[in-house]
């Protein structure tokens, strides 16, 4: 062989495997790009779900806010029902007084 024919054949030899780095190379982009739209949607994902449990503290938040106005409005009504409770014996209390008071000067205490 002579040297022309041995620079055609290695210049073929290096063609073939310039190709196949380049598409080994190729093919390892691939899996690259693929691992990064995966990771890009899982941190969409993340970034979601985030967004959500922010969301929920609020409002629970906010139901707890709710629910201590209502446990200290029911308070209140308690505090009322408990004066009126008292208000209404001390007028029963004074009514009987006032009928035996009555009695005792000879009334009918009716």
């Amino acid at each position: 062989m002579d040297a022309v024919t041995l620079g055609a054949v290695g210049t073929i030899i290096v063609g073939l495997a310039a190709a196949a780095a380049a598409v080994y190379g190729h093919r390892g982009q691939q899996r690259v790009n693929h691992s990064g739209a995966v990771m890009t949607g899982y941190g969409g994902l993340v970034d979601q779900l985030q967004e959500e449990r922010a969301e929920l503290r609020a409002r629970i938040a906010e139901k707890d806010r709710d629910l201590a106005a209502a446990y200290a409005e029911l308070a209140a009504e308690r505090a009322e029902k408990t004066a009126l409770q008292g208000q209404i014996n001390d007028l029963n209390a004074e009514i009987r007084e006032l009928r035996a008071r009555l009695t005792a000067l000879g009334g009918d205490p009716q």
